[in-house]
Order: C-alpha cells, then structure tokens, then sequence
C-alpha cells in the first residue's frame, strides 16, 4: 500500500495558486437567471439547468461535474487530508483537518451532485449527515455501502427527512435498514462489492452526478477501478505524524509508472485544492434512467 508523501506535494503547492473566491457578484449571472440573493444558490440553480454558461470564477472548477464527457454520469471523488497525506491522526480523530473553507467546499459539492456515497467504516466511525448545511442547495440522496449490513438504524444517514436513502449491500446479506430506506443487493467478491456495479446501480435509480465522500478505502477503490472522473483532494497546511492515509493503492515497481494526470490547485481559504482530471482512465458505466 502506498499514499502521497508530504514532500511529494510540497513542490505543487508552491507553485502559483488560482485564489478560488466564492464571493461572485450576482452581475455575473445572465439577468434572467438572477431569484435570490445568495449567488450560490443562483450558482446551484444555473448550473443543474445545464443550459446557459456558468459565471467564469465557478464554472473552472465546478463546470466538468456539469456532465459526463465518458458517458452520462459524473463521479466526483474527494478526500480532505494533511500536509503529510493523513486524514485522521493514529487515534481515528479527524475533525477537522481541513479549515472552514475547505469543509464549505464539501458542502459545495453536495449540493451540486445527485448523491453522496460512503462506506460503511466512514458511516460508523463518523456518523455524518451527509446534508447540505454551510451553503445554499438541495440535500443529495445518501448512499451507504454496507456489504454485511453492519450500520445501525439510529445512524444520522438515515434519518428521514424527506431525502431519499439508500443502502448498497451484498446479495444473500441480513441487511435490514430503517423502513423508508431502500436496499440494493448486488453480487460481492471477498466482502467487496464492485464500484462500477455500484454506480451502474445509481443509474439505474436515476442518479447521474455522484460524490464519493470516503472514506479512503472506498476512494481508493474507486479510483483503482477507473471509476472517477474528477478527484478533489483539499490539503491543510498541518503535519499529522502518522496515522490513517489518504489513498490507498496498489504498490508501483517504479516513480516512472505512477498516473499523471491534468490537475490545477486553488486556493480555498488556508487550504489547497487538488482538482484532478481522471476522465482519461475512467472506464464506461452507462446512463442514468433520469437526471434529478
């Protein structure tokens, strides 16, 4: 198993940032589209119509999650970790590594998907909500992958409040969630089941743009297996020492074999953003029933 150095990030960050500023001005917007005085929320509306150009100071960073350029689906991956590559310290805590701004932009990205997906160690250990909460937006469907249905009914994923739920489990599991919460068994291998037939399944529920929050397991496993277009990765500005890391990915025999990719860093409050374009590996998934 192998993660990101923090020397290894250190000469990226020091290059030129792009200073990421949310505070676009509602002249930004055609006049027709302008219903609120929040401009994000105009943002959010603006950008799920699909239609007219997104104002510039978003549209760099939050127009390739717009639609697929593989297929239909736009599966977006984030992580949120230490300079050393670290998302918890050896003791499990990680609240917060990341400072406002780079928890307001998680928020950000939820509010733009269809659904937000987490596997059960991050549901169980963290026991997010998964809603939209320090920005403007709709609630995105919550999805739980929970192969051995482990996650308890009182978890904060399911609580109903009027947004969809879902638990992804394996075939022949006990899985047995809340009433209102749906269930999709699909077939495992060794525990795991496989991310493409994960998102395969999202489609077919009608779920187009899609998060994968975490934890790093599961991101990891996605990427693997050619299953993200974008990777947002948000380093903080501390040093952890140890603890669990950020990705997790087969060993490489040589530097000269590792994954390069088209990325650009912003600047998000005192953290920095990795947006990384992985369309070039992403393998075909299929189209989504419907778009929210």
């Amino acid at each position: 198993m192998i993660f990101v150095a923090w020397w290894d990030i250190v000469p990226l960050i020091v290059r030129p940032y792009i200073v990421f500023d949310y505070h676009v001005q509602n002249s930004d917007f055609p006049s027709a589209t302008i219903a609120s005085p929040d401009p994000w929320e105009d943002f959010v509306t603006l950008f799920r119509k699909g239609q007219q150009p997104l104002p510039q100071a978003w549209a760099d960073l939050f127009g390739p999650l717009r639609s697929g350029t593989v297929d239909d689906l736009v599966v977006v991956g984030q992580l949120g970790q230490s300079l050393d590559g670290r998302i918890a310290t050896e003791t499990g805590h990680s609240k917060y590594i990341n400072g406002p701004a780079g928890l307001e932009h998680l928020h950000r990205l939820r509010a733009l998907v269809d659904a937000v997906v987490v596997g059960v160690g991050t549901a169980v250990a963290d026991n997010p909500q998964l809603t939209v909460r320090r920005v403007a937006g709709p609630h995105p469907v919550r999805v739980v992958i929970d192969p051995n249905g482990r996650l308890c009914d009182d978890a904060r994923l399911f609580a109903e409040n009027g947004v969809r739920r879902l638990v992804i489990t394996a075939q022949g599991s006990r899985c047995a969630p809340p009433r209102g919460v749906e269930t999709i068994a699909l077939p495992a291998v060794g525990g795991h089941i496989a991310p493409a037939a994960i998102l395969g399944a999202l489609a077919g529920c009608g779920l187009r743009r899609i998060l994968i929050e975490g934890g790093a397991n599961t991101v990891s496993r996605f990427l693997v297996a050619g299953c993200l277009d974008r990777l947002h990765v948000t380093v903080a500005p501390v040093i952890l020492g140890g603890g669990g890391p950020g990705l997790i990915l087969p060993p490489l025999e040589r530097a000269d074999d590792a994954q390069r990719m088209p990325m650009q860093i912003y600047r998000v409050g005192d953290d920095a953003l990795f947006d990384c374009d992985l369309s070039a590996q992403r393998v075909a998934l299929g189209t989504a029933k419907k778009s929210r």
